[in-house]
């Protein structure tokens, strides 16, 4: 139980990797599904503006009215600019792929955040207490530096 001179802080972690054959596996097999995601998200895309724009034709007794040609500049527009957020993220991942590959083994490299809690007092360092860093190699903690 904390007492008045001892405070509960929340901290990120950073986590880093030893880069290993396994790891590289690991990386760019989610990459890849990731991918494969984003591919999907956009044939689905496409076919559902398609179908949106032909129920606007279909309903509309003059497709060639101009709030017809409206409404349907208006789905393109939506569904260009969702297809070129799409695009972009499969250029990242695509780059990130890149990356692993390129990456050397027994390379350490940072691979996300944790959170957790920790104590401090009046005199502690708080700078060390907040640069806290969890080494891990195939998902096994190897160190745990600053903590």
């Amino acid at each position: 139980m904390a007492d008045a001179t001892t405070l509960s802080i929340k901290r990120s972690i950073t986590v880093r990797a030893v880069v290993t054959p396994r790891w590289k596996e690991d990386a760019e097999r989610e990459l890849s599904n990731a991918i494969s995601g984003v591919d999907q998200q956009l044939a689905q895309l496409e076919q559902e503006g398609q179908s949106l724009i032909e129920e606007i034709r279909r309903q509309s007794a003059n497709p060639l009215d101009p709030r017809v040609q409206e409404q349907v500049g208006s789905v393109q527009q939506q569904v260009a600019a969702k297809r070129a957020e799409l695009e972009e993220q499969k250029r990242q991942m695509l780059e990130q792929q890149r990356q692993v590959r390129e990456l050397e083994l027994e390379q350490i490299v940072e691979q996300g955040q944790l959170e957790s809690f920790c104590d401090v007092t009046v005199g502690d360092n708080l700078v060390q207490k907040l640069q806290v860093a969890v080494l891990v190699r195939d998902g096994v903690i190897q160190a745990i530096e600053g903590a």
